[in-house]
């Protein structure tokens, strides 16, 4: 009997690629892997009823801890951005891959499907992991060339209950570092997002009043939120609720996806773009100022190889070596001010810092403003030499 297993959201996708597996491909029996990142608990609930109505087995996966300690903190040290977006569904997917993976390994089903159009990046993320793999791959929404509009209209035909419609037809994916929301007039980059999209995050404009956190950070990992201790999972999850109070953590951008295609994209993701700031603003004083240029670098590449889904490329584990090493002195607390929209840092601290307040102040006598003349006198040399050629 024919069987294989889907990466399955609980999305409209997804859910219309069970009874299309059986009426297109001939398959007998549909496995579906849920693997929760830190969905709204809501959004994981419906999936699960969703699939146990559709599939014919079901499993769901708790890597809300894994996303977290092996995705989100490398993400943080390394200041994960690509081109301005935080990584947030990127950096999900491979992980949910290998779940699903590790579950057709035990269950020895030979493929694989993930419900990810052609036009899009997720394809490549299933994909660099699924195909590392001895499976065979199947792409029902990309090798039929299946329209959004055609998805919503078979999945009214088969009784298939998904929160989309042709009037409000969002494709939206959240985990715990991020809320993605496409398609529809959103497609325009000229239209102006409406507030409907927003959940995560209340419109700047109410303008509350200025709130402070503070942040401590171990070797580049946050530790603590206002002097209290808590695990990644809670503390990103209570920030989230913090700054998203505040407006703050909205992204409207046009992107440059791996295909070459730009998109329009919205996000929302207030607890990374605090600490996203924070982190960075403790590493500018920390770590010195040849380290800070050639991270700046790093940063990048490693940004853009987590954006691909390339995390089994070589030069993905080199940097991350590279990111391991200079946070071993990324130790601290950082105070951030959340206002309408904004996350700003407004103090620091640090047993690592490579600062002294006795030697900058104006007011010091530790050093003698004498000793710099020499300096001076030899700084911009060749460039005097020249002007007086």
């Amino acid at each position: 009997m024919p069987e294989v297993v889907l990466a399955y959201s609980g999305g409209l996708d997804t859910s219309v690629c069970i009874p299309l597996l059986r009426e297109r491909y001939g398959f007998d029996k549909v496995i579906t892997v849920l693997t929760d990142v830190g969905q709204p608990a809501e959004d994981i609930d419906k999936g699960n009823k969703r699939a146990e109505k559709l599939s014919d087995e079901h499993y769901v996966i708790d890597a809300r801890e894994e996303f977290v300690e092996d995705y989100i903190f490398p993400s943080i040290k390394a200041n994960g951005s690509y081109e301005g977006y935080i990584l947030g569904t990127a950096l999900a997917r491979p992980l949910i891959a290998r779940k699903t993976v590790e579950v057709a390994r035990k269950l020895g089903v030979r493929v694989l499907v993930h419900g990810c159009t052609g036009r899009g990046n997720d394809q490549l993320r299933f994909e660099a992991i699924f195909r590392t793999s001895e499976f065979e791959v199947i792409a029902p929404m990309r090798d039929l060339d299946l329209s959004r509009e055609w998805e919503i209209d078979y999945a009214r035909e088969h009784g298939i209950d998904v929160p989309v419609t042709k009037e409000k037809p969002w494709s939206i994916d959240e985990n715990i570092w991020s809320r993605s929301i496409e398609g529809g007039l959103l497609e325009d980059p000229f239209y102006e997002p409406p507030e409907e999209i927003y959940s995560w995050t209340e419109s700047p404009k109410k303008g509350l009043p200025p709130q402070i956190v503070v942040i401590v950070f171990d070797q580049g990992v946050p530790v603590s939120l206002d002097n209290e201790d808590m695990g990644g999972v809670e503390l990103i999850e209570k920030l989230n609720r913090i700054a998203g109070r505040h407006g703050v953590g909205r992204t409207d951008m046009v992107e440059d996806r791996v295909l070459g295609l730009k998109a329009r994209e919205n996000y929302e993701h207030p607890a990374a773009t605090v600490l996203l700031a924070a982190h960075h603003d403790l590493e500018r004083l920390v770590l010195s100022r040849a380290e800070l240029r050639f991270k700046v670098a790093v940063d990048e590449a490693w940004s853009e190889l987590a954006y691909m889904g390339l995390v089994n490329d070589p030069l993905y584990a080199d940097l991350c070596a590279f990111v391991d090493q200079s946070q071993k002195r990324v130790n601290g607390m950082v105070r951030m001010k959340l206002y309408c929209g904004n996350a700003a840092s407004v103090g620091r601290r640090s047993p690592d810092a490579l600062y002294s307040q006795d030697m900058v102040s104006f007011d010091s006598k530790t050093l003698s403003q004498k000793d710099a003349e020499g300096f001076a006198k030899y700084h911009g040399f060749q460039a005097r030499l020249l002007k007086r050629a």
